[in-house]
């Protein structure tokens, strides 16, 4: 569809690979729309212009020294509070730029991460109209947005005394399924968690990659405490099949000519994502658990996973690859959503991040979770508890309950029994994208709702202050 004059959206997205994959998606669905798009993005973890021919793309420095990269490593808080304290300058001053350029159509909006808070400032300093992406599950959303009530009724900070206990407030949780990050600051934590729900409440509409029959309850909820338009339209990476690839490590394309090795819905593959870090004995527990369990599995080991000194594979013990005699296959990234649509893929071994669980729904394949922080706790609650569409490990990481696991999973009548479950909401994604389906609905009331925002015209305002907004 050609664009449409007077259509153009500046997208920024949040410089992680969970974060950017959903936006870029986002992205190419709201140009098939007919909007011509620009991209604002960090030189932190850039993605490839090169990938995506039909749009623009704006680089912004980011401030961020070699030093402050290497400690963000290990404290994703301290990262998240450096760029929105460091991307201010450069993204208002790039903004600046995009709207004073009389050469290019008008700019209908700023679509930004919700986690990039301080936008909001920048959006009203420049009267442009400001929507945000959530790229998490609305029911995670509704735990972080509690955190106050949470704090002020002695849930937060966790006491290990408590974590079996009920959360009354947000059912089903336990206290050890609320989204906390482990950080050297839990005040800065707080406080990007306030931006986060504050500033989504501030904006002009939120999008969530999500749909009405697997988060109804959550989004009632939403609805009531948040009066500002709401869109459900998800999944995104269902609209079309992906034509480039926004993953910012190297895929390794042998890991589908292994599976087309491999009996149907028998290969467990195993991936944590791209922040998730283990110490070496829970990855020696994995490993074991793998072997012993006698199924094919598909494992991505990262660069780094493994913390302190590991590079791969260097913990496994002398002969342990051999020992598999080719039954299983260890590579540092895949190409997830071609894996998952295998039809030799029997179960996924996930962090439960929201991406990868949408992904595991919409390809009907049942979930082992392990979930290691922030929303991740909740979606593998909501996966193993309320969809019952996945098992937790109950019993932390060990190769005992790895094995058992496994077993139940894929040997016996339980595993049978989540794959028609998963099989129903597969169904449901399906319908929701479909002409009339609720998602389809969301995404026609989204364009209808950015074509009401009032088109930036920069000649129509007064030069804009240069005035840092705070």
């Amino acid at each position: 569809m050609e664009r449409r004059k007077g259509r153009r959206l500046v997208v920024f997205p949040l410089p992680l690979q969970g974060h950017i994959s959903p936006m870029l998606q986002l992205a190419g669905i709201l140009h098939s729309k007919g909007f011509s798009i620009t991209i604002i993005h960090t030189n932190f973890n850039s993605p490839n212009p090169s990938h995506y021919p039909n749009f623009t793309f704006h680089s912004i420095p980011d401030g961020l020294s070699e030093s402050e990269i290497e400690a963000s490593a290990s404290d994703i808080v301290l990262l998240l509070k450096l760029l929105n304290a460091k991307c201010v300058e450069p993204f208002s001053d790039c903004l600046v730029k995009l709207l004073s350029d009389a050469s290019e159509d008008p700019i209908s909006c700023l679509i930004s991460d919700a986690i990039f808070y301080f936008t909001r400032a920048v959006a009203d300093t420049l009267k442009l109209p400001r929507i945000v992406l959530r790229t998490g599950g609305v029911s995670s959303f509704l735990a972080f947005a509690a955190f106050p009530l949470l704090r002020e009724r002695g849930y937060l900070p966790i006491q290990d005394s408590q974590l079996e206990k009920p959360v009354e407030e947000l059912p089903p949780l336990k206290v050890k399924d609320l989204p906390v990050i482990n950080t050297d600051d839990p005040n800065a934590f707080y406080e990007v968690v306030a931006g986060l729900v504050n500033e989504t409440k501030a904006s002009s509409g939120v999008i969530w990659n999500s749909y009405e029959d697997l988060e109804h309850s959550a989004l009632v909820t939403l609805r009531q405490e948040f009066p500002i338009p709401i869109f459900p339209i998800g999944p995104f990476h269902k609209y079309s099949s992906p034509s480039s690839s926004s993953s910012l490590l190297t895929q390794d394309q042998s890991s589908i000519s292994w599976l087309d090795k491999q009996a149907p819905k028998s290969v467990i593959y195993a991936s944590f994502g791209s922040i998730a870090g283990l110490n070496e004995a829970e990855f020696l527990e994995i490993a074991w658990g793998l072997a012993n369990s006698k199924q094919p599995f598909l494992w991505v080991v990262r660069p780094g996973l493994v913390l302190r000194g590991s590079e791969w594979l260097e913990p496994l013990p002398s002969g342990f690859l051999e020992t598999l005699n080719g039954r299983g296959h260890i590579i540092k990234w895949a190409p997830q959503q071609d894996v998952l649509a295998h039809p030799a893929v029997g179960a996924f071994w996930t962090h439960n991040g929201w991406n990868s669980t949408l992904e595991s729904i919409c390809e009907e394949v049942p979930m082992i979770c392990m979930p290691c922080f922030s929303d991740q706790k909740v979606n593998s609650k909501y996966v193993s508890d309320v969809w019952k569409v996945g098992l937790q490990l109950e019993s932390g990481v060990k190769r005992e309950e790895i094995e058992r696991t496994i077993r139940r999973l894929m040997v016996e009548k339980e595993g049978e029994d989540i794959r028609d479950r998963i099989s129903e909401l597969k169904e449901k994604a399906n319908l929701c994208l479909q002409q009339g389906g609720t998602s389809r609905k969301s995404l026609d009331s989204l364009v209808t709702h950015i074509s009401k925002l009032e088109s930036f015209t920069f000649k129509s305002h007064s030069q804009p202050s240069r005035t840092r907004p705070v």
